[in-house]
């Protein structure tokens, strides 16, 4: 279950990226026989959808009126992106809990993240702590998959 809670973390920085990344292995099968994902994951057009969305998110978040992602909505596609990821990462038997786990965990992340990013930005600017954070979501979400895959 820690590949759920780590998602969950990823998921407080990026929403769509983490689900992006879980979609992408489930369309290629690349997921462990007994995971607890939605088939809906392994669909060619939501793994693609969502990848466009998070390429989106990516892209909208360097935008001065980019919304904070600790205002409802965006808690609100946190913790829902983060269930969907962690139970795909857990054994199916623990599909539930794993995904309460990951959407707690996204929650408590958003919070942490966006102060340590208002933190940065005072001295780094919008820009680049955005693409720094960009590199470490993607990042450790390709690796969290990776490490999640069939042997």
């Amino acid at each position: 279950m820690i590949r759920s809670l780590l998602i969950g973390a990823l998921a407080g920085a990026r929403a769509l990226t983490p689900l992006a990344a879980v979609a992408q292995a489930a369309r290629r099968g690349a997921l462990p026989l007994d995971h607890g994902g939605p088939a809906l994951l392994a669909r060619g057009p939501f793994a693609w959808g969502a990848l466009a969305l998070a390429a989106g998110e990516l892209a909208g978040d360097k935008l001065r009126d980019a919304p904070d992602r600790v205002i409802a909505p965006g808690l609100a596609a946190r913790m829902t992106t983060a269930a969907l990821a962690g139970a795909a990462l857990a054994p199916r038997r623990q599909r539930g809990p794993a995904a309460l786990a990951s959407a707690a965990t996204a929650l408590g992340a958003a919070w942490l993240t966006w102060r340590l990013r208002q933190a940065a930005m005072r001295r780094f600017g919008q820009g680049v702590t955005g693409l720094i954070e960009d590199g470490l979501t993607v990042a450790g979400s390709a690796l969290l998959v990776r490490s999640a895959r069939r042997l």
